[in-house]
């Protein structure tokens, strides 16, 4: 019963996520040498980077426990991490304090995941409870 696409996406996240995490990790310190990028907002977004990747590491491996396993726990736990790492993107998409064309398209693709992977888990976990 565990869902192969769910799995997939689950995967893809992860690949996807490491690329993200090292482009903007590498944006910011060029951004920091290129641009006037004040201290305190720098090291708000380097903050927020590194919970972004504790969060993600975290959400998919509940993700990917609680699908193999056919858990909702986990999979609801997840999904609820799903959602602050959205948010959290949405802040890079938006609300960073330089945003370069290129960190819209990255974060955009990754909210896109992250929608994907919302859907397919919430279908996930209601199957699990039947």
């Amino acid at each position: 019963l565990s869902s192969v696409p769910l799995q997939m996406l689950f995967y893809l996240s992860g690949m996807y996520y490491a690329l993200y995490f090292l482009a903007t990790l590498l944006m910011i310190v060029y951004k920091s040498q290129v641009f006037s990028y004040p201290s305190a907002y720098l090291a708000l977004d380097l903050t927020l980077l590194f919970v972004m990747g504790i969060l993600e590491g975290i959400r998919l491996y509940l993700g990917t426990k609680g699908n193999l396993t056919e858990a909702e726990g986990p999979l609801a736990a997840s999904l609820a991490l799903t959602m602050s790492t959205a948010l959290l993107s949405a802040y890079f998409l938006l609300w960073q304090t330089l945003v370069l064309w290129v960190d819209l398209a990255l974060s955009a693709v990754l909210l896109v995941l992250h929608s994907l992977e919302a859907m397919l888990q919430v279908i996930a976990i209601a199957a699990f409870v039947r």
